[in-house]
């Protein structure tokens, strides 16, 4: 695992417990510019889908952020969905989107 930022490392720790407290797919968890978090989990529903970060990201807007700092995503999935770095970059040009697996060990940042 990449040394992580304490900070990075809660938004790991937050995603995966996100995601393991309802068993999701995947779980996220992303950090605004205030140094606020917010959590959230795959979203299927028949009328909505979302990924996990698209629900945090849509949480952290809803509460007034303007810029994400950092974001993190615990899936089983080899790439972060292609939605899920547009959410982030809508944001923010260039904060971090961590990968992390099932276990929380970070595979991948995307800068």
């Amino acid at each position: 695992m990449p040394d992580l930022d304490p900070e990075d490392e809660k938004l790991v720790i937050l995603a995966r417990s996100t995601r393991a407290r309802i068993q999701a797919a995947e779980g996220a968890a992303v950090r605004d510019t205030d140094g606020r978090t917010y959590a959230a989990a795959t979203v299927d529903l028949p009328s909505v889908t979302l990924t996990a970060v698209q629900a945090a990201v849509a949480a952290a807007v809803s509460s007034g952020a303007e810029g994400l700092e950092a974001a993190a995503v615990v899936t089983a999935e080899p790439l972060v969905a292609e939605a899920s770095v547009h959410a982030v970059r809508d944001l923010t040009a260039d904060a971090p989107v961590l990968r992390a697996d099932l276990a929380g060990d970070v595979q991948e940042i995307l800068r």
